[in-house]
């Protein structure tokens, strides 16, 4: 991993890496990532979980983005592939939360426990999906700049590029607080500990997907913060501890908690059927309403037999 990539472009000299990436290690990750990637794509396929589609394509991202640096070993003064690397290794996480974003309405949902969000389900998407986008567009286009020979220009490119990774943990944090709100208040109600139960292991899987992303993203602005030639980008063994490993980590925890099965079928057919309003049975077979569950995490003594009130328009 030795060796700077430098040359002539247009007549002035110029440093694409500082260092000659290795081939070993981006053979290795590509081949993870392409595995991976045909894993995911098939279970997609058969659960028919097409919300899932901008994880897989994440992780295609991944492969890509390995590959190009294979070819920047042996093409070290192209830019194209010096783009093409840094651009799909760097977007490919962030397309990642665009479906993780979307898991946390479709549990609640699920559980018949959509109430208990701070954000109503359909806003929730829409809000950290938005994000999601904004911080998307905005790392591409600083990527595309960190390419260039000018250092004002490279300069300007790592400014964006963090600027739209500081984007992105703004929101991942966001979400983490109210999953974590979700999650606590799934647990202090006593209806909803069967509830508690079925989704437990999925949103276990989302602090730990959440945690490799944010602390990847938090590795990736100290990268960019610090000087173009500071020892996090002249180093490439940083970028596999920090961001390759840590995403195939989050790629992987996916396909051992699978975010498909009777839980999200639970959701579909609520979706399907329109019935996503906040009535349903308790253990006892009686109807109750968001305001019953309302009522019991905050101790109250009203009977659950009271006669069904008109449910919210919350969703």
């Amino acid at each position: 991993m030795a060796g700077n990539s430098t040359g002539q472009y247009d007549g002035h000299d110029y440093q694409l890496y500082k260092y000659s990436p290795s081939v070993p290690a981006a053979v290795v990750f590509t081949l993870i990532f392409a595995i991976l990637a045909v894993l995911h794509t098939y279970y997609l396929f058969k659960n028919k979980g097409w919300y899932w589609i901008p994880f897989t394509l994440g992780v295609i991202f991944e492969a890509i983005g390995y590959a190009g640096r294979i070819a920047g070993h042996y093409y070290p003064y192209s830019l194209a592939w010096y783009i093409l690397q840094a651009v799909f290794i760097l977007i490919g996480p962030t397309v990642f939360a665009a479906s993780i974003y979307m898991t946390l309405s479709r549990i609640a949902i699920a559980l018949h426990s959509e109430e208990l969000l701070i954000i109503r389900p359909k806003w929730l998407t829409i809000i950290f999906v938005c994000g999601d986008l904004l911080s998307l567009n905005t790392q591409s286009g600083g990527a595309g700049l960190l390419a260039k020979d000018d250092p004002k220009t490279v300069d300007i490119g790592q400014k964006i590029v963090t600027g739209g990774l500081l984007i992105q943990i703004l929101f991942f944090g966001a979400f983490i607080l109210v999953t974590l709100l979700f999650h606590r208040r799934l647990h202090a109600s006593p209806a909803h500990h069967a509830d508690l139960a079925r989704g437990r292991k999925y949103l276990y899987v989302m602090y730990a997907a959440n945690t490799f992303i944010l602390v990847r993203s938090i590795f990736r602005v100290a990268e960019y913060v610090m000087p173009h030639d500071g020892p996090l980008l002249s180093t490439e063994v940083y970028l596999y501890i920090f961001d390759a490993t840590l995403m195939t980590l989050t790629v992987v925890v996916y396909l051992i908690v699978k975010p498909y099965g009777e839980l999200f079928d639970e959701w579909k057919r609520r979706k399907d059927l329109g019935d996503l309003e906040l009535s349903r049975r308790d253990r006892s077979g009686h109807a109750y309403t968001a305001s019953t569950d309302i009522e019991l995490e905050a101790g109250s003594d009203r009977s659950l037999r009271e006669p069904p009130r008109k449910p919210d328009d919350r969703i």
